[in-house]
């Protein structure tokens, strides 16, 4: 058999063993769903409300509750997928990681599940922001095409940013240091995005560094199946995410077992 072929199932079958191991994590800890629909709940009904009335930000004649809503669904998952580094230091510490290192799982199998696991995590924040957005009636499009889209940016957002925080994982190696880089990430990335607010009125060196935002891409693609029903920049939003959650999943494989060192 060719070993090209071969190698490429065996990464895929680890990988979906991987994430079911996570995912079991998650199904025995439900109350971590619960404490993750805080963020979501405080931004939509506190900052979202407040900044509707007050109209000063221009929302191409949409609500600003349902301009905001598919930038808070992106920082709900981009939050869960960037602090997937500190369960790594975690399993190092608890001698979990070694023992998976020393097995014949090829390396990509381990980060694309932890991508695929982060990918089902940030699924339930999208469950729980569409439940809040209709207890706050706001209208967004939900159908078979829109929430497909859904599915598949959540899945790339989160693999990204889970990739991003197993490289952060690997050089900083403790929590400590890992909580305070991860802030220091994870906000700028958001601010600096059009999660919140649209690009063309930010000062043109933000636009700049926005427009290489992966969370931009992600809240534009979301932003587009939930609420504008403009596709023309979708098929763009995706082959930017995919190609940047591949790269960063390469590079992640190539650092985790540094992690242990």
């Amino acid at each position: 058999m060719n070993p090209v072929p071969k190698y490429i199932s065996q990464v895929l079958t680890k990988s979906y063993v991987m994430a079911e191991m996570e995912v079991r994590k998650l199904l025995h800890d439900p109350t971590e769903l619960a404490t993750r629909a805080v963020q979501p709940i405080l931004w939509l009904g506190i900052f979202g409300e407040a900044m509707s009335k007050a109209r000063a930000i221009p929302t191409q004649g949409f609500t600003y509750m349902q301009f905001i809503t598919p930038g808070i669904l992106t920082q709900s998952i981009t939050f869960v997928a960037i602090f997937y580094g500190i369960s790594i230091i975690w399993e190092r510490d608890m001698g979990l990681l070694q023992k998976i290192l020393v097995t014949p799982t090829p390396r990509l199998a381990l980060v694309w599940g932890k991508m695929i696991s982060a990918g089902v995590r940030g699924l339930s924040q999208a469950v729980i922001v569409f439940l809040f957005a209709l207890i706050l009636q706001i209208h967004l499009q939900l159908t078979l095409f829109s929430i497909t889209g859904v599915i598949i940016l959540t899945m790339l957002g989160a693999g990204f940013f889970t990739g991003l925080s197993m490289i952060i994982a690997a050089l900083v190696k403790t929590r400590e240091r890992f909580m305070g880089i991860g802030q220091v990430i994870t906000l700028p990335l958001f601010f600096a995005s059009n999660a919140i607010y649209p690009i063309n009125i930010m000062p043109e060196w933000l636009q700049v560094v926005a427009n290489v935002n992966p969370l931009s891409y992600m809240v534009d693609g979301l932003r587009a199946l939930l609420v504008t029903g403009d596709f023309s920049q979708l098929p763009l939003d995706i082959v930017v995410l995919f190609a940047a959650t591949l790269g960063i999943s390469f590079a992640s494989a190539y650092l985790y077992p540094k992690v242990i060192e």
